[in-house]
């Protein structure tokens, strides 16, 4: 039988740079009277650790490039912002006012991930370097201190197509089987499935979401506990991606604009 799940949100101060996170954490289960259990998931939000390390730009400051001009007038951007965005971006696509669609690490997102929201005025917050490197980091250093084996997942949040609205979706895991291939099981009428698979990290990071909220909540961490996960030590969320022509959204749009 299945254990209800938990979602724990834990507020916290306004992070500063060069802050011990995984300090931060142990400090805010403490003070929440929690105490780490094998399979506990912690999800981070991508604020506090562009924060704790320095991932913080001015872009009042950044010189722009003619392409990041054209592109902040065509979507009332400014262009410093604009260029961070294609600094940050691995492709650009188009965009709508004030987001431009762009792929970062793999990922389909509004402004590469760039983000005024919760950053001082003029400044931006941009991804770890590595999100799956940070996951790791901090659940390795997680584990050493509790004694428990864990998940951590990085989150953000985005658009889906065609929804108004955010959603809370994960740049970064580690310790998390993060995607189940259900391929070859029957349904509830015994008919095989042949594509489908159930994407666990970013389900995580949509359940924290609904907790961290998007304006003033201070609340960058969320456990959840009895969650229907398999830890994995080597896994990280690189095993969620797929490319270009496997997606059906960007490969459906490229086909129709071809035609």
């Amino acid at each position: 039988m299945l254990k209800r799940v938990e979602v724990i949100p834990l507020k916290s101060h306004l992070v500063k740079e060069g802050e011990d996170v995984v300090g931060i954490i142990i400090k805010l289960l403490k003070r929440s009277r929690i105490r780490l259990k094998d399979k506990d998931v912690i999800v981070i939000a991508d604020k506090i650790l562009a924060i704790s390390e320095g991932r913080i730009v001015n872009y009042e400051k950044t010189i722009s490039s003619e392409e990041a001009k054209i592109l902040s007038e065509k979507y009332a951007l400014e262009p410093g912002f604009v260029q961070i965005v294609l600094d940050e971006s691995e492709r650009i696509f188009g965009g709508v006012k004030r987001a431009i669609l762009s792929i970062n690490n793999g990922i389909l997102m509004a402004n590469a991930g760039v983000d005024h929201k919760n950053a001082p005025v003029g400044f931006a917050a941009l991804w770890p370097k590595d999100p799956d490197g940070t996951a790791r980091r901090i659940r390795e250093e997680l584990e050493k201190r509790t004694g428990k084996r864990v998940g951590v997942v990085i989150s953000d949040s985005r658009v889906n197509p065609m929804r108004r609205g955010t959603v809370g979706i994960a740049i970064g895991s580690s310790g998390i089987l993060p995607v189940i291939d259900c391929r070859g099981k029957t349904d509830l009428f015994g008919k095989s499935l042949k594509i489908t698979f159930i994407n666990v990290v970013d389900d995580l990071a949509c359940m924290a979401h609904m907790v961290m909220g998007e304006t003033t909540e201070m609340t960058p961490v969320v456990l959840i506990r009895n969650a229907n996960i398999i830890l994995d030590g080597e896994a990280t969320s690189e095993q969620v991606k797929i490319s270009e022509d496997e997606c059906l959204i960007v490969r459906s749009i490229k086909e129709y604009f071809a035609s």
